[in-house]
């Protein structure tokens, strides 16, 4: 567990709160939205980090999308046959949602995207069967 320090000299620890693991990746991807005027816009991108339920993009361009805005989002072909990739990215678009949106820093680090992915979290928990075994005389 990670020790992050704050006021006072105390340190406090910090919790990892995530329900899936991320990886880090760097894929070519594509977000596909409609603006406030209802215009479909489009955006190449580059994923960061990915996970079962989330990714952190950072795009080439700057693009206007507000916070909880839905959008679309795809791993280009080429990209989704790679081991770390999940499942629920590997069937093409996936609806996600902004949750976070990072401007772009005078440092030269781009804007960049969290997304919640759109999936069904019962979809992932696998429940093994239990055979019942019952005794034999």
């Amino acid at each position: 567990m990670e020790m992050k320090p704050i006021l006072g000299g105390h340190a406090q620890r910090s919790i990892n709160k995530r329900t899936a693991e991320r990886q880090t990746v760097a894929l070519p991807a594509r977000l596909t939205w409609k603006d406030q005027r209802g215009t479909t816009r489009f955006a190449s991108v580059v994923t960061r980090n990915i996970s079962e339920y989330g990714v952190y993009v950072e795009c080439r361009s700057a693009v206007s999308i507000p916070l909880f805005r839905l959008v679309q989002f795809q791993l280009e072909t080429d990209a989704r046959e790679r081991d770390l990739v999940p499942d629920a990215l590997r069937q093409g678009r996936i609806l996600s949602a902004v949750y976070r949106v990072s401007p772009r820093r005078p440092s030269g680090t781009p804007q960049g995207l969290a997304l919640r992915l759109m999936v069904d979290p019962r979809r992932r928990v696998h429940v093994p069967q239990i055979e019942e075994s019952r005794a034999t005389a």
